[in-house]
């Protein structure tokens, strides 16, 4: 690990939990203070958003071309059930892809890797498809609210024309319902307060809690951030 930064922060949640509002400020905030009260350096984020929406593209190419869609039906419900694990690998792939142009990568850049999951084992798989050269630097925040609060931001954030985008994407509620209503992350912390064990690395973790809602004030924001991120750097050093 770099003597200043996290390698790699894994920021998941569920949809509309706060991911995406935490890295517009970390990308707004003034360089030295975000090193030094984060331990976040200039950063690259690999968030797997981009590899649905460029999916549900894929597939509406192929529909105007009279050809059978991969992926998903015309209303964009999955076909399979493996597409999550997809899009890790794909995670998997930028990530080594950088790592190989540069080995010494990690000086002073850090990489944030954002999802969301649920379902019963959701995160805990997504976490197992991890490349181990992911997972022996990594360290990871999980954002947490309430299934009901996530349907409440989600809709809220919801900007007809913007659906592509990574602030202002937003899921049906019926979407929301079959993928999110539950998911294993209570599961995952019962077994240890800090760490969660995936294929033979202790990945350090910790909780930013955002129900009272601290996303839409900055200031709120870096209070809960620099209480996470000094517990996690604390356990990485």
């Amino acid at each position: 690990m770099s003597a200043d930064n996290f390698p790699i922060l894994i920021i998941i949640g569920r949809p509309a939990a706060g991911k995406s509002e935490v890295i517009d400020f970390l990308k707004k905030a003034d360089p030295k203070e975000r090193l030094s009260r984060f331990h976040i350096a200039d950063f690259e984020e690999l968030d797997d958003f981009v590899y649905v929406w460029e999916t549900f593209e894929t597939d509406d190419i192929l529909t105007r071309h009279g050809k059978p869609r991969i992926w998903t039906d015309e209303k964009y419900w999955f076909k399979d059930h493996f597409i999550w694990n997809l899009y890790i690998e794909r995670i998997n792939l930028e990530y080594r892809k950088k790592l190989a142009r540069n080995p010494s990568y990690h000086d002073g850049k850090t990489t944030l890797v954002e999802f969301a999951r649920g379902g019963e084992n959701g995160i805990y798989e997504a976490l197992s498809y991890l490349h181990e050269d992911v997972l022996r630097r990594a360290s990871l925040m999980y954002i947490k609210v309430s299934y009901e609060e996530s349907v409440r931001k989600n809709r809220r954030r919801a900007r007809k024309g913007e659906e592509h985008s990574i602030l202002y994407h937003s899921l049906p509620d019926e979407k929301m319902d079959f993928y999110y209503r539950t998911n294993d992350w209570e599961t995952l912390a019962a077994k240890d307060p800090n760490y969660i064990e995936v294929k033979g690395f202790k990945i350090p973790y910790g909780v930013f809690e955002n129900e009272p809602e601290k996303t839409l004030d900055p200031s709120l924001i870096a209070q809960e951030l620099e209480r996470v991120t000094k517990k996690l750097w604390g356990m990485k050093r």
